[in-house]
């Protein structure tokens, strides 16, 4: 363990300070300032020798958390990456976006406030990087194998990696001119520095991963296509059906998916040159979804000047403490601030859009909204308590349905289940030979963590399928579910 006192000396949690609110919204640097690392060290003293480590079990990655934070503790940086990195490929990116169900599983969260899981982990990682402890891998011999990797967010990357390791030759296509999907043009800069994405990919390149970037698979290059070319295809390729809000006036202009908005908002963060973007400069910006990608829109909305942001929450609002329904070591949902939320807005919880209004030129100018309580039927309006709320622009964050079925799913003939998701065995394999499936588009829209695990446990899969055994690791299977309520 780490200290044997530490649980019982240090009883307040400690995290990194925000940059001031006022400082951040000018620019698109990451909100957090800079470790203290002598505090760092003394939140992981905190790691309890709980016997049996619940916070493994809350992790979908199975990261060795107790171990890492002893080395943590101790200052061994070195061991420390050693250990993190068996079980977790990108720990730099899973230490900034992860919502921590770890921590939320930590013994010690019982009574106390938890372990900072996730602000050792990161602080690992990055005293990993500084001291060039993270360096390239590639194979000692290669199998002769090929392998097609369609879609380079965190999945993608997860099982490219582990294969190129393996001694496979490992192709990944992306359609954006720059690999890293959502990691790339979905999350902000604030949340991660695109020169985070930037280091890894130069690892992975290193290693023998090769980038196949601007190709549509699916139009330019069939799965047929992709097929005949490799011994194995691994679908990576997301959820991105958006949910939409089917009201009367969705087709007003400035009505807009967060996935149209976010994208060309990181792009110009990057300096780079978006025609036709819609921003929130000046205007009254309404979000309607409450998770991550909301959160997400409102910070860069902020950053861009909007004149107000108000995001709308058909769920009542949480309550502080975990509620009794969703007993530790399960993920608890209760009221949570990001820093986007600091950043100012207004957050309005149970209230559900009726109408979206528009002006004489077809721009939305308002959402006619109301309260809502649960009834026999669902969701109904509280009478009484319906009003306009004005809006030059609303953006549409309520979560993806599933794989884009148009295209590469349909051209390659994989059958999906109930939910619109790709279907896979034990294996990760698809109902058509030599095709497997990783992260959201088999499991459905979910986390970081559990992306990167699938993408690891696929590995696993194409290897055995490709050679008859495997010996990398296989964290997860497809029936596994998270400690999440």
């Amino acid at each position: 363990m780490a200290d044997p006192h530490g649980f019982l000396t240090t009883r307040e949690r400690e995290l990194p300070t925000r940059r001031p609110v006022a400082v951040r919204i000018k620019d698109w640097k990451e909100v957090y300032e800079e470790t203290d690392l002598a505090q760092l060290r003394r939140q992981a003293g905190r790691c309890m020798d709980c016997g049996i480590p619940f916070c493994h079990s809350g992790c979908p990655l199975g990261n060795l958390i107790p171990e890492w934070n002893d080395l943590a503790w101790r200052g061994d940086w070195r061991e420390a990456i050693e250990r993190l990195h068996a079980t977790n490929n990108f720990p730099e990116f899973t230490g900034r976006l992860c919502p921590a169900p770890c921590e939320t599983a930590c013994v010690l969260g019982i009574n106390q406030p938890a372990v900072t899981i996730k602000q050792v982990e990161v602080t690992t990682i990055e005293q990993a990087w500084a001291a060039g402890n993270v360096t390239p891998q590639p194979p000692d011999r290669l199998s002769g194998k090929t392998v097609a990797v369609v879609g380079s967010g965190p999945a993608g990357l997860a099982v490219a990696q582990q294969l190129t390791r393996a001694g496979h030759t490992v192709a990944v296509y992306e359609r954006a001119d720059k690999p890293g999907g959502l990691l790339r043009y979905g999350i902000p800069e604030f949340k991660m520095e695109k020169s985070v994405l930037d280091r890894r990919i130069g690892q992975m390149e290193a290693e023998g991963t090769r980038f196949r970037c601007g190709v549509d698979v699916g139009g330019s290059v069939t799965g047929t296509q992709l097929r005949d070319r490799y011994d194995a295809v691994v679908l990576a390729i997301g959820a991105t059906a958006p949910r939409d809000l089917p009201v009367p006036g969705r087709d007003a202009g400035g009505v807009l998916q967060a996935m149209d908005f976010l994208p060309p908002a990181n792009r110009s963060a990057l300096g780079e040159t978006v025609t036709d973007q819609v921003t929130a400069t000046g205007k009254d910006v309404i979000v309607i979804g409450g998770g991550d990608t909301g959160a997400d829109c409102i910070g860069t909305s902020h950053r861009q000047g909007a004149r107000s942001v108000t995001s709308l929450e058909i769920m009542p609002q949480p309550g502080a403490d975990r509620p009794g329904s969703q007993p530790w070591p399960t993920y608890p949902m209760i009221f949570r601030v990001a820093s986007a939320h600091e950043e100012g807005g207004e957050r309005l919880y149970a209230v559900s859009t009726q109408e979206i209004l528009k002006d004489a030129n077809g721009q939305v100018s308002g959402l006619r909204v109301s309260d809502v309580q649960m009834g026999e039927k669902g969701f109904e309006p509280v009478e009484g308590t319906e009003r306009i709320l004005p809006a030059q622009l609303v953006l549409l964050a309520m979560g993806f349905l599933g794989p884009q079925q148009a295209g590469l799913v349909e051209q390659l003939g994989v059958a999906l289940d109930a939910r619109g998701n790709v279907q896979r065995d034990a294996s990760f394999m698809t109902s058509v030979p030599g095709v497997f499936v990783a992260g959201d588009a088999g499991r459905g829209q979910s986390l970081i963590v559990w992306a990167i695990a699938e993408g690891r446990s696929a590995a696993h899969g194409v290897d055995a399928f490709l050679t008859g055994a495997s010996a990398l690791p296989r964290p997860i299977n497809p029936t596994d579910r998270p400690l999440m309520a």
